[in-house]
């Protein structure tokens, strides 16, 4: 499946046609917190060369962008405005793409919803905290979105909304210029239409190619130890792992070779210890705060510091354990969330399915292209070595291709 994101137009008609787009979704999906169109006509206008010429797109309002405020979703961040751009902000205006503006994030990346509705029903969750920009991009609106990652703040989106996203390994891409939770398992990434799509930006920012190996070697990882994982989800993964295996690709059960009961709990530990502490000036603003992140900065405040090293310590030995993992088979294959987005916009979803792999800051593709029979989206996620990004991307390229190929 070839890239949808073209360079073969003028800069300036890719963002009217993006300010179009607005015009028609905005009022169904409230995906935007501010669209900012006269500085992305400027910027379109100035824009030269590069790889993502006067392409547009959609910025988190976790992620800082000159001139424009980062309310992060909280009251408490209101008016605040950005001095610089952060580090992937300034990397894609090199790359010759252009902000279009900010997107909803929920309460401090945490589980406080947002006003963004699914653009394949506005009756369910976009996910969070990335829902403004899955919804931007599921809706057509931008040709790609900037999100960010904790626990399953990028992946959970993708899958609830159709999109592919990318979460680089952490530490790869600097968070400099965001908004963070947990510095150990923060990480930016990207969300776009499809897996090819993704690796124009990724080129773009970092260099990789996505390349795909003369034989697959896949894990098969059905997440069922960690939630009730829906049948449409689980008959989507079968069939995928079937048709891998039938054009010629290695496949295998991870079984219980992830330990990833004890990986989730362990995220949640360190997650809460350090968030209790990225923000312990809003902790002393309560009454601003929803209720489950007051519960989950109390959680991290009254956790040991003995607690919080030995978590790290699990993570560690379990990181190592996996890259081992990593270097014998490519990719594990799995639910990129429990089923699709559930009905109601009170709830995100459940992140569990994530944050195994976040906790090992592991890089992570989401791949979309299935729906289940009410025609809401089903994604899967393909974790993979994080030395070996490129053949991640290609590999989850494959995958989509035989998602809506032969799936």
């Amino acid at each position: 499946m070839s890239s949808l994101i073209s360079v073969d137009h003028a800069p300036s008609d890719a963002v009217s046609r993006a300010l179009r787009k607005v015009q028609e979704t905005e009022a169904t999906i409230h995906a935007w917190t501010l669209v900012d169109a006269q500085s992305a006509r400027t910027a379109a206008e100035r824009v030269v060369d590069g790889p993502l010429r006067g392409v547009p797109f959609g910025v988190k309002d976790l992620i800082d962008v000159a001139g424009l405020p980062t309310e992060c979703g909280s009251s408490l961040r209101r008016g605040r405005i950005a001095q610089t751009d952060a580090w992937l902000v300034d990397r894609l205006r090199g790359a010759g793409a252009v902000p279009l503006g900010k997107t909803v994030t929920t309460e401090f990346g945490y589980f406080h919803p947002g006003p963004t509705r699914n653009p394949h029903n506005p009756a369910h969750t976009p996910g969070g905290s990335s829902s403004g920009s899955a919804a931007a991009v599921a809706a057509g609106v931008v040709p790609f979105a900037l999100g960010s990652q904790t626990a399953g703040s990028l992946t959970r989106p993708a899958s609830f909304c159709g999109v592919a996203g990318y979460v680089p390994p952490v530490g790869a891409w600097f968070t400099r210029g965001i908004s963070g939770l947990s510095p150990s398992l923060d990480a930016p990434g990207v969300l776009a239409p499809g897996v090819a799509d993704l690796a124009v930006v990724v080129k773009a920012v970092d260099g990789t190619t996505a390349g795909v190996p003369e034989s697959i070697r896949v894990l098969v990882w059905p997440g069922t130890e960690l939630a009730d994982i829906e049948p449409a989800m689980l008959d989507l993964l079968n069939r995928t792992g079937q048709a891998l295996a039938s054009a010629g690709a290695q496949t295998d059960d991870l079984g219980g070779q992830g330990h990833t009961p004890e990986l989730a709990d362990t995220h949640a530990t360190v997650m809460a210890y350090e968030a209790a502490r990225s923000l312990a000036a809003e902790a002393e603003h309560p009454q601003a705060l929803s209720k489950p992140l007051r519960a989950l900065l109390e959680r991290g405040r009254t956790t040991p510091d003995a607690d919080y090293r030995a978590a790290l310590g699990t993570a560690r030995t379990a990181r190592e354990r996996i890259l081992d993992l990593l270097t014998r088979v490519d990719v594990i294959l799995g639910p990129a969330a429990i089923g699709p987005a559930p009905r109601g916009l009170e709830r995100t979803g459940d992140p569990v399915l994530s944050r195994p792999w976040q906790l090992l800051g592991l890089p992570v593709v989401t791949v979309p292209g299935h729906r289940d029979p009410q025609g809401m989206p089903l994604g899967l996620q393909l974790i993979g070595h994080p030395e070996q990004v490129g053949r991640l991307l290609g590999i989850a390229e494959h995958v989509e291709n035989l998602i809506r190929g032969a799936v």
